[in-house]
């Protein structure tokens, strides 16, 4: 079930508030580590695309968050204020990656295709569509990942991202519209095929 607002998620996360408010750092960072390590490996994999640099910015996430976890001022909820880093430490490996790449590199860049999708991988409905989300433009995947994957809401997704509410369901509206595209340009728009594994 989908968290609707900030009230939801810090109650979610009210026994590590409690331990920080003891003074017991160490045991909310093991319970933070317990909680959300998965999820944000997979949100760094969601922004970079590559499993090498995904470990090296979640461990890197891992780090600034344990040493900044003394500052947290539950201004955001904790889940929000644990993607903004994340989200940080992605876009900075980003900007690495392209400064090593040259501009020629860039400029030649391929199109974004629709990838190449088997008729027998139609009936695993779940999967096809994450292979869809994937092959999207960073933002747009980026915002489904958090908002349906990542179980956040407009306004936690918006502060994780670092932008505007408004903005993030114009994206959402523009990324379900892309994703319906490509389904009916794959043949695939019968309702059917997706009553088991929609988002």
């Amino acid at each position: 079930m989908q968290m609707t607002g900030a009230a939801d998620a810090a109650q979610r996360d009210q026994d590590i508030a409690e331990l920080l408010r003891t003074g017991a750092e160490a045991a909310a960072f093991d319970t933070l580590v317990e909680r959300y390590e998965h999820k944000i490996y997979r949100l760094c994999c969601s922004i970079l695309r590559d499993r090498v640099l995904a470990e090296d910015a979640a461990q890197e996430s891992l780090l600034r968050i344990w040493k900044a976890l003394h500052r947290y001022d539950r201004r955001a909820s904790l889940s929000t204020w644990i993607y903004a880093i994340t989200r940080n430490r992605c876009l900075t490996a980003i900007d690495r990656r392209r400064l090593n790449e040259s501009l020629a590199d860039l400029d030649s860049a391929p199109e974004l295709e629709i990838p190449a999708i088997e008729p027998a991988n139609v009936d695993d409905s779940s999967k096809l569509l994450r292979e869809l989300v994937a092959a999207l433009p960073e933002r747009y995947r980026r915002t489904l990942t958090l908002y349906y994957y990542e179980d956040q809401s407009v306004a936690e997704a918006a502060l994780m991202l670092g932008i505007p509410e408004g903005t993030v369901k114009t994206i959402l509206f523009r990324a379900r519209a892309l994703l319906l595209q490509r389904i009916n340009q794959l043949g695939l728009a019968d309702p059917g095929l997706w009553l088991e594994g929609a988002i």
